[in-house]
């Protein structure tokens, strides 16, 4: 962990450098079309993250959207008393599901979201704008201008009501998202994750760690792939609900989370 003088360092460090990059409108944004879309996860430290938002100079913009360069996201992870889409990842299953309720904090909107991943590692996100993160199973929510009620989207999407499941684990982050020149793919960068768990109420952090995902169109030349490989950052799978339920919950199966915590331990040493 960074001592607190090291983390306001580093911190004012990324602020630095993120200034550096040209800036791009969450408008310009939509017009980047991710059509035959691959996702890699990679992950890091604040410390080489410094780094790569140095070399990103010159071939990345930085979304800039609500006066800031850094967005702020609170994510809800609801599941069944049996956990059951946390045992669907922890067993490897595909296709798997999650359903969160995650807020937007800088604009205030929030959106109930079902990301199913698939037996070829695509993931499909379903989402309806909803009022609040107290979301409500008669709430009326919102899909393209369409209205449709909570619990006869969840009925579609997971084949479940709002009473079958409850909030599980909230996280809140920080992220930075990234878009090459050439409009071809996209990289966004969290860190400062915390979480806390409803069901045990204990919290925890990932303190330095950063976690990297790279979403491009198929297998187009990708310029981050080669300062990713020049800082030594690896890809490595992260699931924010799956890391923060072993962290504030240690009455849940996690054999085979035990060689990543691991693994993110020793990333996180690193300079």
């Amino acid at each position: 962990m960074l001592k607190v003088a090291e983390t306001t360092d580093i911190d004012k460090r990324i602020h630095e450098e993120l200034e550096q990059l040209e800036p791009i409108t969450l408008q310009q944004m939509k017009e980047i079309r991710l059509m035959n879309r691959t996702d890699t996860k990679f992950v890091t430290t604040k410390q080489r993250l410094v780094r790569l938002l140095q070399l990103c100079k010159g071939q990345y913009f930085a979304q800039f959207h609500c006066g800031s360069r850094i967005a702020s996201y609170k994510t809800t992870y609801w599941d069944t008393e049996g956990h059951f889409y946390y045992m669907q990842h922890h067993d490897g299953r595909a296709p798997r599901q999650k359903v969160r309720v995650r807020t937007y904090m800088d604009s205030k909107d929030t959106f109930l979201e079902v990301k199913t991943k698939n037996n070829h590692g695509r993931t499909k996100k379903k989402r309806i704008l909803v009022s609040s993160q107290d979301v409500r199973a008669d709430e009326i929510g919102d899909s393209k201008g369409v209205s449709i009620m909570v619990d006869d989207f969840l009925g579609e999407q997971v084949r479940r009501s709002l009473a079958d499941i409850h909030p599980t684990v909230q996280n809140q982050f920080h992220r930075i998202t990234l878009v090459n020149y050439g409009k071809t793919e996209r990289l966004t960068i969290d860190f400062d994750i915390m979480f806390h768990n409803y069901d045990t109420n204990l919290e925890d952090n990932t303190g330095n760690l950063v976690i990297v995902e790279l979403k491009r169109d198929g297998n187009v030349y990708s310029p981050i792939l080669s300062l990713l490989r020049e800082l030594r950052i690896k890809p490595h799978g992260f699931s924010k609900y799956c890391i923060g339920s072993v962290m504030t919950n240690p009455a849940l199966k996690q054999n085979l989370f035990k060689p990543k915590l691991r693994s993110l331990r020793k990333i996180s040493e690193q300079i």
